[in-house]
């Protein structure tokens, strides 16, 4: 009644200061009128002009949601929007839309609840409001909304129940975030205000005996409050002295010793929560790696409670981070187990982060392992195939898992069942759904590509044959996994093999291995090996005429192949061999013609020749390093007059002035024999290696000093040049002291010129051959996207403004070369994983400036060139990759794209030839033709 009569002043006091605004406002325009004011109408007009721009933008991201409804930056807008313009109609409306699809956080939740208070003042009113509140908690543990929640309800105590209702709000708070180490105390403190308010209503007047019966209400509600303490002090939290002392000072008989030694032993907890606590303090949101310790922490301890307020305090700050969320799901479905805290995080889990197959899995495996009605079960993973996973081979994966549910539940000593027949009736729909072609949805085209071996016709073929004793199905199914591009891969053939083996008879063993040798390219020796083993097993001597027969003619013609591609890149290789020694002919002529015709001094032309050689090899500060960025990789090896062993300069390279290189040629010289005459000033402790810079940097030592100078005092900095003057693009800078290293590492991939600079240790590479340093991802990264196809002229911002619609950007990067050419390739950071797939589907095939622009995840291909087969020094060798012998199938991964299978055989002995004495590209034609 209290709380009812505070609510009607409190509108009282609303209505009367919106009077006095209403006559102050009409005293302004009075004032205004009788000054003559002209502006009015502007003013006017402006607001009209600012209306109907908020209301264009309203019906754009309307419209834009009507399309994707998916977008949570847009339905933010759309809301902050509609508030503004205070349409609250649409506004309730544009939030229950955003609340269907998402969780809402702790601010738009508290934003509507005020709202909705405030709408609905009226009595028969507050059951919608009380709806409202039990949505909020659910999305996050929130103790500012638990808050609202129990001083809300405390305003219709007085009707029948509402003080039972009220205690009830408080002590649900109290289980969900009265371990809250910052804010639960305040949770604790309005309980006890509550229950101190009813006891001032319960206690008599001063100087009256309280009746019996007041006395027993008076001793209860005291109890209340002494109880409420005692839990309170039983809890370790933050300031927890205070309420220590204000119990001591509240209660009449003094604190009892179990109440101090379940006190003592709370505030030892909060002493070791403290360090924790206090670190999360300093922290920049969302604080991840602060909360990741926090829980390590709290699970080492083992408080179930202590654990669970943890993660939901983490997840609060952090909602879209799957990994967390799966830690947590993890940890509620082998540790605590009770069954509506496990699937109603599950739930939350898969609101928040729905593009994650892993969550839907689990999801779909704890309702199963709870019991869950089989309808739930199959409305979740309806939900799962049109949450927008990222990967093709995700909707493999959920496919799978739903159909092992649907496996589990079937019955196979019934001949036929209903589960049996939804079971066989899912696995024809799965197959449907992965063979679609939709052009609206260019993911649903690639989902085939998950599956490329075709593993769920493979286990549905498995099922048919071990449970429901129907070879004729299972022999259908594997002709149709042989049509869809398998036949010629071994390992299927033997997979189909086995399986008749197994539930078959012999006849269909025999046809499947001849098929086998007649169709596999990749180990067609295997094959024929397995079939030879049959037949010396089951077969008649008729049939093992038959198999060597057959084997033979296959293996011979499979070698004539091989010998043609041999040959035939031998050639190649021999004709390119020709032309470039024709090449290498034609510039030798070229040059001593133009020694002739200019009658130079040839003596001191040689000798400058063999000083630049000489420099060129002595020059230790160029060791061979390999930096990956993602997209390009830089090499650092002897350069002559053409490049890299004769390499061409790199796409991009623009030549020095023909004035400025002579005047940089000699600088350059002077100053790398000052370094060359001083090798004991070098120390690679105190020194760092500065790569990836822009050839046509000017003045490299001047420009780098300021950068490098906060780091610590610099010993010197030795910019590396190219016998011709130029600058190689590297560089070392040596500092006084070694503490400056770590400093300078600090500023890796700093931009220098529109290009990332690397540092990194300086390390010789003859002595530490296995050193490495890797400065950009080479794994699948999920918020970011790669754009190839960008029109040369785009620039940094002009991509930034076409990105900035799908999206909030985290960073821009356009891929150049070392001159500052671009490739017209760009890589896009966006805040989240949904952003990034949503800007995938939206940008894909775009055109930009005339260029049809391809976009997708960005997946890095690793680089490595000494890992690559007949790769010697970074140089690919010319060996015919028909000579190559490889163990298995190797993966080609390009960015963006799923891995595509391989298969490469050759001659063992041809290889052991090449790993023991190097041959040229004539050595292995004449071979080849010889053979």
């Amino acid at each position: 009644m209290a709380a009812s009569s505070n609510a009607e002043q409190t509108q009282l006091q609303d209505m009367e200061e919106e009077d006095a605004g209403m006559e102050e406002r009409e005293m302004e325009s009075d004032e205004e009128e009788g000054m003559g004011v002209e502006n009015s109408d502007d003013e006017e007009d402006d607001s009209s002009e600012d209306e109907r721009e908020n209301e264009a933008e309203i019906q754009r991201l309307e419209e834009q949601l009507s399309i994707n409804a998916f977008d949570y930056n847009c339905h933010v807008d759309l809301i902050k929007l509609l508030k503004q313009e205070g349409e609250l109609f649409r506004l309730r409306k544009a939030r229950q839309k955003m609340s269907e699809l998402f969780p809402l956080t702790e601010e738009i939740w508290l934003d509507w609840l005020k709202d909705e208070i405030r709408l609905t003042e009226e009595e028969p009113n507050r059951e919608k409001v009380y709806e409202l509140f039990e949505r909020a908690v659910k999305d996050y543990i929130c103790p500012d909304i638990w808050l609202e929640y129990a001083q809300y309800s405390i305003g219709g105590m007085g009707s029948p129940g509402g003080i039972d209702k009220v205690r009830s709000i408080f002590e649900r708070a109290m289980t969900a975030v009265g371990l809250h180490m910052t804010k639960g105390q305040t949770v604790w403190e309005a309980y006890r205000e509550f229950e101190n308010a009813i006891l001032s209503t319960v206690q008599p007047p001063p100087g009256r005996i309280p009746s019996r019966e007041e006395q027993e209400l008076l001793n209860t509600q005291l109890e209340r409050i002494h109880t409420l303490f005692r839990r309170q002090l039983a809890v370790p939290l933050m300031d927890m002295e205070a309420t220590f002392a204000e119990y001591e000072e509240w209660a009449e008989h003094g604190v009892p010793e179990t109440v101090i030694h379940q006190y003592k032993k709370a505030l030892k907890q909060m002493e070791k929560c403290k360090p924790f606590e206090e670190s999360m303090l300093v922290a920049e949101p969302p604080k991840l790696s602060e909360y990741q310790t926090y829980i390590d922490f709290e699970l080492k301890e083992g408080d179930p409670a202590r654990i669970q307020i943890t993660f939901e305090r983490a997840l609060a700050e952090n909602c879209l981070v799957p990994d967390m969320w799966a830690k947590y799901t993890t940890y509620l479905d082998r540790q605590l187990k009770i069954k509506d805290l496990v699937l109603s995080t599950h739930e939350r889990a898969v609101r928040n982060c729905p593009w994650t197959m892993g969550l839907w899995k689990s999801y779909l495996l704890a309702l199963e392992r709870h019991g869950a009605d089989h309808q739930v079960v199959s409305d979740v993973f309806e939900k799962a195939l049109n949450a927008g996973f990222i990967q093709a081979t995700d909707y493999v994966e959920i496919w799978q898992a739903y159909l092992d549910y649907l496996r589990r539940r079937v019955d196979f000593s019934k001949e036929s069942s209903k589960e049996l027949e939804e079971l066989r009736g899912t696995f024809s729909r799965s197959l449907d759904y992965m063979k679609q072609d939709v052009e609206e949805s260019k993911w649903i085209s690639l989902r085939f590509v998950g599956d490329p071996s075709c593993i769920i016709m493979q286990i549905w073929a498995r099922i048919e044959a071990l449970h429901c004793k129907n070879m004729q199905k299972a022999r259908e199914l594997w002709d149709s996994i042989m049509t869809k591009g398998n036949a010629k891969y071994a390992n299927m053939w033997l997979e189909y093999y086995n399986l008749e083996r197994s539930y078959g008879d012999p006849v269909h063993c025999r046809k499947a291995l001849h098929r086998a040798v007649q169709c596999t390219s990749d180990y067609p020796e295997h094959v024929c090996e397995v079939l030879l083993t049959f037949e010396r097993v089951e077969g008649s001597l008729e049939d093992w005429d038959v198999a060597v027969q057959k084997t033979e003619t296959r293996l011979n013609r499979i070698n004539e192949q091989r010998a043609k591609v041999a040959e035939k890149e031998a050639n190649l290789a021999r004709q390119e061999d020709e032309r470039n020694e024709q090449r290498r002919k034609a510039k030798s002529d070229k040059k001593a013609q133009k020694k002739v015709q200019k009658g130079t001094r040839f003596g001191e032309k040689r000798k400058a020749e063999q000083d630049d050689y000489h420099d060129e090899w002595n020059e230790d500060s160029a060791p061979k390093r390999h930096r990956g960025n993602g997209d390009q990789t830089t090499e650092e090896y002897m350069e002559t007059e053409t490049g890299l062993f004769g390499r061409n300069a790199p796409p991009g390279y623009k030549p020095v002035p023909p004035g400025a290189k002579k005047a940089q040629q000699g600088a350059a010289a002077a100053a790398q024999r000052q370094n060359d005459d001083k090798p004991e000033l070098r120390n690679d402790n105190s020194s760092v290696f500065i790569s990836n810079l822009t050839y046509t940097l000017e003045e490299p030592e001047e420009k780098l000093r300021p950068l490098f100078e906060t780091c610590g005092p610099i010993k010197q900095i030795r910019p590396v040049f190219s016998n011709k003057g130029s600058f190689k693009g590297y560089c070392y800078v040596q500092f006084e002291s070694q503490v400056s290293v770590p400093e300078a590492l600090k500023l890796d991939r700093m931009e220098v010129e529109g290009r990332p600079m690397f540092v990194s240790p300086c390390v010789d590479k003859n002595k530490n051959p296995d050193f490495k340093v890797f400065k950009y991802n080479t794994s699948m990264e999920k918020h970011k996207i790669f754009i190839s196809g960008l029109p040369f002229s785009c620039t940094k911002e002009q991509l930034e403004e076409i990105c900035k619609s799908h999206g909030t950007i985290k960073e821009v990067r356009l891929v150049t070369y070392r001159s500052g050419k671009p490739k017209g390739l760009a890589y896009v950071e966006f805040a989240d994983e949904i952003q990034a797939s949503q800007a995938v589907l939206k940008m894909d095939s775009m055109e930009v400036e005339g260029n049809k622009i391809t976009v997708a995840i960005s997946n890095p291909p690793r680089r490595n060139m000494m890992d690559k087969p007949g790769s010697i020094y970074g140089r690919l060798s010319l060996l015919p990759r028909s000579l190559h012998r490889q163990s298995g199938p190797v993966g080609k991964v390009e960015n963006g794209t799923t891995a595509e299978r391989v298969q490469a055989t050759a001659s063992a002995s041809v290889n052991a030839a090449a790993e023991t004495k190097p041959l040229s590209n004539s050595d292995f034609a004449r071979m080849l033709v010889n053979k």
